[in-house]
């Protein structure tokens, strides 16, 4: 069975959220925890690898994930966009990985249900590009990435995900899950559960 692992963004700025006065994005509380510390309980809690990307912030985010199983690599360039972290992710991945869960630092609603259905259905299914989950039609996350697609995804530039590598392609798996937190980042302070939108 090929290994699979989670890498976890942690590196952006979240500039809409601090500029909307909440400050730093995936230090805010969320249910009395900082919102990234949600995000990489789940992957934990997963039983696979972890791998967290920093970058802005990135003493504050070591601090908040103290103590837990994780492995860490600092993306110099994340100001430059979200292409930098998922490259810095992929290029510190142990050699016999063979697919990768991109998880989103923003997503906290996000559980490890879904992290085990995304796993499944590539174990079901060894030879997909991608399996992305989907709630009610609309693509969500976290995706997975098997690792015949992170070459592609070396070559992005800027804030561009993954998302276009995998349009339209037959090998990739669109995973229905009745869960909207896989539609749930949170990019302002009026996400937050009991604030006023």
């Amino acid at each position: 069975m090929n290994k699979i692992a989670v890498i976890l963004l942690a590196a952006g700025q979240g500039q809409r959220f601090r500029a909307a006065g909440g400050g730093d994005k995936l230090l805010a509380r969320f249910q009395g925890q900082p919102m990234l510390a949600h995000a990489a309980r789940s992957a934990v809690a997963s039983g696979l690898p972890v791998l967290v990307v920093t970058g802005h912030a990135e003493a504050a985010v070591r601090g908040i994930l103290a103590g837990l199983p994780l492995r860490f690599v600092h993306n110099d360039a994340f100001a430059s966009g979200m292409a930098s972290s998922l490259k810095a992710g992929i290029a510190a991945l142990d050699k016999d990985i063979g697919a990768a869960i991109i998880m989103l630092g923003d997503m906290p609603e996000v559980g490890t249900s879904v992290l085990r259905a995304l796993t499944g259905a590539f174990a079901a299914n060894p030879a997909a590009l991608a399996v992305i989950p989907v709630f009610q039609g609309r693509h969500g996350n976290p995706v997975l990435l098997a690792a015949r697609a992170f070459a592609g995804v070396m070559a992005l530039q800027g804030d561009q995900g993954a998302r276009r590598l995998l349009a339209g392609r037959a090998d990739v798996i669109e995973l229905a899950l009745d869960d909207a937190a896989i539609l749930n980042d949170i990019d302002e302070p009026s996400g937050l559960p009991g604030t006023a939108s």
